[in-house]
């Protein structure tokens, strides 16, 4: 999906909600955020596989949505926090009902798998 269907206003609602969560870390950023404010480095070091330049490409992208704050402290060394704004919180009650039926699906395939 394309950042531009994130700002398209004839699109129906999931597809709307879709675009803005689109994207491989975006979600995980959302629930590791709901548990407080995070630095970058902080980000980094809980999700290791995502590069430096993709975090800063996805919070951007999630802040320009409204889906987070950008807080930077004019200090030495730089110091910059994320946090979710209530857009996002929004988003991440919204998201809940879909990550229980995630993990009632996770578990039904278990069940199958063991069961063969």
């Amino acid at each position: 999906m394309t950042r531009s269907r994130a700002q398209d206003t004839e699109v129906c609602g999931v597809t709307a909600a879709v675009a803005v969560i689109d994207g491989k870390w975006k979600t995980l950023l959302l629930w590791l955020l709901e548990s407080g404010p995070r630095r970058p480095g902080e980000l980094l070091r809980e999700i290791p596989a995502i590069s430096e330049k993709v975090l800063t490409q996805t919070l951007r992208e999630m802040a320009a949505d409204g889906l987070v704050h950008r807080e930077a402290h004019d200090v030495v060394p730089p110091k910059t926090v994320y946090s979710l704004t209530g857009f996002g919180r929004d988003l991440a009650a919204a998201l809940a009902p879909l990550s229980d039926w995630g993990h009632r699906r996770l578990d039904r395939l278990a069940e199958e798998r063991s069961a063969s």
